[in-house]
């Protein structure tokens, strides 16, 4: 590891990415070190069934202004900007045209009444129509959205994001996890498989104690979740409670993925979407045979990801081998084989999928993005106030701590 550098960058996802980018050229010793063996973190593109699938992130959310657009366009990756097939149910099995009309209205009344509601309460919970038919089918919309049960969703943060979202998603062929590792600056020190132990603070500089040994260094910038911040795998010292305590604000969802392999043809076209079960929180939603490729792509959210981690992977396929059953017919089974399947939640130094304020917390995240003591930066999804939840957000928060940490560095070398 570089001796004693002037930054030290905890994380080597997004966030990390984002600010060694800004920091390379700059003239400062930098060191990034990261506890998985590989970069990206969220962010994970694993070749199976011969094609790249991201296990994480895959979506570039808000992709016209999204900077990982760009990123792709000068590093040759290939966008694909054709609109999803999220909004359509193949073939109408499963979910008739008229109850998928009754749910989509049911989704549009329920944002309308967020605004109404947030005068008197911040928990999106509290603009459900009592006993209604389609809150399971909400429920389950808040997991894939959030991550969590509206009843733990801020309203002002989820319309925060709403309001800042372009409404256009689209994806990176080779892989959006491939894009962001391929997006690590060569110029920057990087140590892999190497986790932070405890973070001290030692003159005017901080110390980091991992397994490989103790690096001081004059500032760092903290990029690690929410969940790890807010849980006991890093040893802070007790200036850093406030922070700490802005993070447990900012829990990260339940939010997993599983994909099955197509054997043969089935009755499976490509580019097309079905809902497992609307009237069940926990349903799987399927995203099939993206970029005609012969897999399904499950996304449990909330409910279904819980479930998932506490029965294993076995019993989670098995569950959504049933959903998709249940829509395209028995014959449907013969074509499935278990493929690959996520487990954030259970990943120690991740901890979950990505972050959302707990009902009347969402200035959580201004306090998490405060600096302490022109020694310790914070960077993450979960600090940005409008893009949470995203690659980009948590690069532009990357990018705007390493400017935080350029000036910091120059005021003290004139002082």
């Amino acid at each position: 590891m570089t001796a004693e550098p002037d930054i030290v960058i905890v994380g080597a996802g997004a966030a990390g990415i984002g600010a060694a980018r800004r920091l390379a050229g700059s003239g400062l010793a930098v060191q990034v070190i990261e506890a998985l063996p590989r970069t990206g973190g969220r962010a994970w593109t694993r070749q199976a069934a011969g094609v790249p699938l991201d296990v994480g992130c895959e979506w570039l959310h808000s992709g016209d202004r999204n900077p990982w657009t760009r990123i792709a366009g000068e590093t040759g990756f290939t966008v694909d900007r054709r609109p999803p097939a999220w909004a359509s149910q193949h073939p109408d099995l499963g979910f008739p045209v008229a109850e998928q009309e009754e749910a989509d209205r049911a989704f549009a009344e329920w944002s309308e009444r967020l605004a109404a509601v947030a005068g008197t309460s911040d928990c999106a919970a509290d603009a459900l129509e009592p006993g209604g038919r389609w809150n399971p089918y909400l429920q389950a919309l808040s997991g894939f959205i959030s991550g969590d049960r509206l009843e733990r969703i801020s309203i002002r943060d989820y319309c925060a994001y709403d309001a800042a979202s372009t409404g256009v998603n689209w994806r990176v062929k080779e892989g959006y996890g491939t894009l962001i590792a391929a997006s690590f600056p060569e110029s920057a020190a990087l140590r892999l498989a190497t986790p932070v132990e405890a973070i001290g603070l030692e003159g005017s500089g901080v110390w980091l104690a991992t397994p490989a040994g103790t690096i001081k260094a004059r500032l760092a910038i903290l990029t690690v979740s929410t969940n790890v911040l807010a849980g006991g795998a890093i040893r802070l010292p007790p200036a850093l409670d406030a922070w700490r305590e802005a993070a447990a604000r900012l829990p990260l969802g339940r939010d997993e993925k599983l994909f099955l392999e197509i054997v043969g043809t089935g009755p499976f076209a490509p580019e097309s979407h079905a809902t497992g079960d609307p009237y069940d929180a926990s349903t799987g939603t399927y995203y099939i045979r993206p970029f005609g490729w012969p897999v399904i792509e499950c996304f449990l959210g909330a409910d279904g990801a819980r479930n998932a981690s506490q029965e294993g992977a076995d019993a989670a396929f098995e569950r959504a081998i049933g959903q998709i059953v249940r829509v395209f017919g028995a014959q449907a089974r013969h074509h499935l084989r278990p493929l690959v399947a996520s487990d954030w939640f259970g990943t120690p130094s991740i901890g979950g999928a990505y972050s959302h304020a707990l009902p009347g917390h969402a200035a959580a995240r201004g306090v998490l993005a405060q600096p302490f003591d022109d020694r310790l930066l914070f960077a993450g999804e979960a600090t940005h106030a409008t893009d949470f939840s995203t690659a980009h957000g948590a690069y532009e928060s990357g990018q705007r701590a390493a400017e935080q940490a350029i000036a910091i560095l120059q005021r003290h070398r004139r002082s």
